[in-house]
């Protein structure tokens, strides 16, 4: 059985999916946001990827520990914790949401993760940047109940900038998604001056118009929660300048996406 690397595990999520959820952050990510409030995700798994408490991978979750660190945990360990929270899971229509970094940077682990949930009728949901081969996604599909899938920026040009790898292989699994009649949220994160312009965020709404199947959208006000984890790995924060959008400017961003007939929601 499959082991893998995870690098925080958070109980009773309730903006990740429906219901109460439990969230396994995986390690690994290919992509390098100016924005990312994760940095501690963004190394991507190897042979000297270790923690020196293997015998005991899921004690970390219990304490404090240094954001470079990621712990190894199998399958089975790992499927034995999410159990534990398995009558909030039925209570509340919950589940389980594997999100990043990318987790199908560990793509057997997560399918024996998604399997086993599976196997026990635990909701499952997947938190994607959509940046992966399609293979990858076709590979899951069965075992997934709920696609998250990040939408960041329309223009080619714009996405290398600021997330660091051209866009086309997103919008294409995107479309992938949708032709597969798969369930899917979009999440669209709102960077003020990057991806919060009207520009862009015409464009996504004009991008997603094609597409009838969309259970919602959800966007994501910004916040400044990674600025510490940068400073604690010795790291510069490409964003200088924090703005959080007020009530008022997120009510304008969803009024641009409504007049489409999508659910929009603020928050996830």
């Amino acid at each position: 059985m499959a082991s893998g690397y995870i690098f925080n595990l958070k109980k009773y999520a309730v903006h990740d999916g429906p219901g109460i959820r439990t969230t396994v952050f995986m390690q690994g990510c290919p992509l390098n946001c100016w924005w990312c409030h994760n940095p501690e995700s963004r190394p991507r798994v190897n042979s000297n990827f270790s923690t020196p408490e293997a015998h005991n991978c899921l004690r970390p979750y219990y304490r404090k520990i240094p954001y470079k660190i990621a712990w190894k945990v199998s399958v089975k360990e790992l499927m034995r914790e999410l159990r534990k929270d398995l009558i909030f899971y039925e209570e509340s229509g919950g589940g389980v949401t594997f999100s990043g970094g990318e987790p199908l940077m560990q793509p057997e682990f997560l399918s024996q993760l998604l399997r086993n949930c599976k196997n026990e009728n635990i909701h499952t949901a997947v938190d994607t940047s959509g940046y992966a081969d399609w293979l990858l996604f076709k590979n899951i599909l069965p075992v997934v109940d709920l696609f998250l899938f990040d939408l960041k920026i329309i223009d080619q040009t714009q996405h290398k900038k600021y997330v660091g790898v051209s866009n086309k292989k997103i919008l294409d699994n995107l479309e992938n998604l949708f032709k597969e009649d798969n369930k899917i949220y979009i999440r669209i994160p709102l960077i003020p001056g990057i991806t919060d312009t009207v520009n862009n965020l015409h464009q996504i709404a004009d991008f997603l118009k094609q597409y009838h199947k969309i259970e919602r959208i959800d966007l994501l006000p910004f916040n400044a929660m990674g600025v510490d984890k940068y400073k604690k790995l010795n790291r510069k924060h490409k964003l200088t300048k924090f703005h959080h959008q007020s009530d008022k400017e997120l009510k304008q961003i969803q009024a641009i996406f409504e007049p489409y007939g999508f659910d929009v929601n603020i928050g996830g």
